[in-house]
């Protein structure tokens, strides 16, 4: 998923964006609320990780403008207030969750992959296809019987291409949903990637690429949803 981290206290951001990239997460900061609407604006995020208590542009405001967008991210708002009366008020300005400061990095990692699930349309809990048994939870993956290794870059490329159900995903799509913003789009990362995820699953056949338009898992046969005939 895509994640953009808001906190002003930069040793916080920083060990929130580190943990959440150790579970394959492709991560961006932003240390201010005008920062992260302009962030919000150009790029497409699964998740905000939102500070309540922001300089510039106040969380609060922040929350509203992501919710002024034609297709928001989910927020989950972070506040070192615990009273029961801001956490209704968060919820109630619109955002998906709420946390309070100090908190555990494996509950809001957690909160996290639970938002991010809510943005997708319902991807069953194993994704299968022409061999291929993938567990996102577990980060396992399975080709024709036998475990396959797999970086986290490698792993975030498979399973986008695994929801895209049969359909193409350009470089473009993958590029914004498994790395961050520091990214040179122009490099050839993707078709990198690509090469190392053929050459690890054995089969080169099972991701194909049509020139100009992108990457898919092949066809997996008579069984096949993907309408390719």
């Amino acid at each position: 998923m895509r994640v953009l981290v808001v906190e002003d206290e930069p040793r916080l951001a920083d060990a929130v964006a580190e943990w959440l990239r150790r579970v394959a997460h492709a991560v961006d900061v932003a240390g201010d609320g005008a920062e992260a609407l302009e962030r919000v604006g150009v790029n497409d995020y699964d998740v905000v990780v939102l500070d309540r208590d922001l300089p510039v542009v106040h969380g609060d405001d922040v929350c509203r403008g992501i919710l002024a967008l034609d297709a928001p991210p989910r927020v989950l708002m972070l506040t070192a207030s615990a009273s029961v009366d801001d956490r209704v008020a968060g919820l109630a300005m619109g955002a998906d969750d709420y946390l309070p400061k100090p908190f555990a990095f494996a509950e809001l990692g957690a909160r996290v992959a639970a938002l991010g699930r809510r943005s997708r349309p319902a991807a069953p809990p194993v994704l299968e296809r022409s061999g291929l048994r993938v567990d996102p939870h577990h980060r396992e993956v399975v080709f024709r019987g036998r475990y396959v290794p797999l970086s986290k870059k490698e792993f975030a490329v498979l399973v986008e291409l695994l929801l895209a159900d049969g359909g193409y995903v350009s470089a473009e799509q993958l590029i914004e949903k498994a790395w961050d913003e520091q990214l040179d789009p122009f490099t050839g990362v993707v078709r990198v990637t690509v090469l190392k995820l053929r050459r690890k699953l054995g089969d080169a056949s099972v991701i194909e690429t049509e020139p100009g338009v992108g990457y898919r898992i092949r066809c997996g046969g008579s069984g096949c949803r993907c309408g390719c005939g």
